[in-house]
């Protein structure tokens, strides 16, 4: 390594204490802008890093300044030796999330609770059961509805994300902030993002400025509260008036956030990835079973990272498919 010891620090001076930790590549839900429909080519499971290996390199790096971990998948829970991952994460001083399509997290709700998470996003892109069914290619609404219900009745911090697409649910909009005002919850609107198979394009998306039209027809000036967001957060952040939740916008095409970023993604497959945007990784799994260290590897993957969305700096560029069709799945990334 060279004279620069902190090693989760890039060469644009910004600090990477947040590791998104992906711990299986498959799910029981089919999303459209996650899995291409054909479905994807899944890491032999020799491959996936074991709960043991998982722990050791959340240890490297939460001895480097990671405070906060967030597992994801495909569906997390879906991996049988969940508990035991939990349960050896939870050893370490960090705060520890997870993001889930809840379709069976009513069967963790002590578990998660035993082991410290507080904290979990969940996936629901339509209010309308039809509609669920057309995005996720199978028929668990009800179930999704009631987990959420059911997670916020348990006293869990619950962020309800919401994969914003043109022509198909951008008039719901509404429906879903009105969710916030009995539940206390946020809403998170996401702009359509670019990965490999799931057929982006600019015509697709729902903008920021987009979601804000539709908010500002439908509720008063007075009414809308911008709120502080938080350090490092993807988001920007409003409350209706006297609404008990809030909810959010992650811009991360027409208004990216990549000044204050502070996140790195570890693949199932052990490959550490810089940036959600990028299609560079680097084999952190390799080096850790052949015996080596793995923080120069960590150190040389931080300060490669582009100052701005994997290199893609302009509209024009995150338009060129070559660009990112190299990138991988959503699913094989981790959400």
């Amino acid at each position: 390594m060279n004279e620069h010891n902190n090693i989760l620090q890039d060469l644009h001076g910004r600090n990477h204490g947040y590791l998104r930790i992906s711990l299986i590549e498959r799910c029981n839900l089919r999303c459209s802008y996650c899995m291409p429909e054909e479905g994807v080519q899944l890491s032999p499971k020799s491959h996936i890093m074991t709960y043991e290996e998982i722990y050791e390199i959340a240890k490297t790096f939460v001895n480097h300044g990671v405070t906060k971990i967030r597992l994801t998948g495909g569906e997390p829970l879906i991996r049988k030796d969940i508990p035991v991952i939990l349960e050896k994460l939870a050893t370490l001083p960090v705060e520890l999330s997870i993001t889930s399509n809840a379709v069976i997290i009513d069967k963790f709700i002590d578990v998660l609770k035993e082991n410290g998470v507080k904290k979990i996003n969940i996936s629901l892109d339509s209010l309308d059961k039809n509609k669920f069914h057309q995005i996720t290619r199978r028929d668990q609404f009800d179930i999704v509805y009631k987990n959420m219900l059911l997670l916020v009745e348990e006293g869990f911090t619950v962020k309800v994300n919401v994969v914003l697409m043109k022509d198909f649910n951008e008039n719901e909009i509404i429906d879903f902030i009105n969710l916030t005002k009995d539940l206390p919850i946020v809403i998170r609107f996401i702009e359509f993002m670019p990965f490999d198979g799931n057929k982006w394009d600019m015509s697709k998306m729902v903008s920021y400025a987009e979601v804000m039209a539709h908010v500002n027809a439908s509720f008063s000036e007075e009414d809308i509260n911008r709120l502080q967001d938080a350090p490092n957060d993807t988001s920007k952040n409003y409350k209706i008036k006297d609404y008990k939740g809030s909810f959010a916008i992650i811009s991360s095409v027409t208004n990216p956030f990549c000044d204050s970023c502070n996140r790195l993604r570890l693949t199932a497959n052990g490959q550490l990835k810089n940036c959600l945007f990028s299609s560079e990784e680097s084999d952190l799994l390799t080096t850790l079973r052949a015996g080596k260290s793995i923080e120069p590897i960590i150190q040389k993957a931080v300060q490669a990272k582009f100052k701005v969305r994997g290199g893609m700096d302009t509209l024009e560029k995150l338009q060129e498919p070559k660009l990112h069709n190299n990138n991988r799945s959503m699913i094989t990334i981790g959400g």
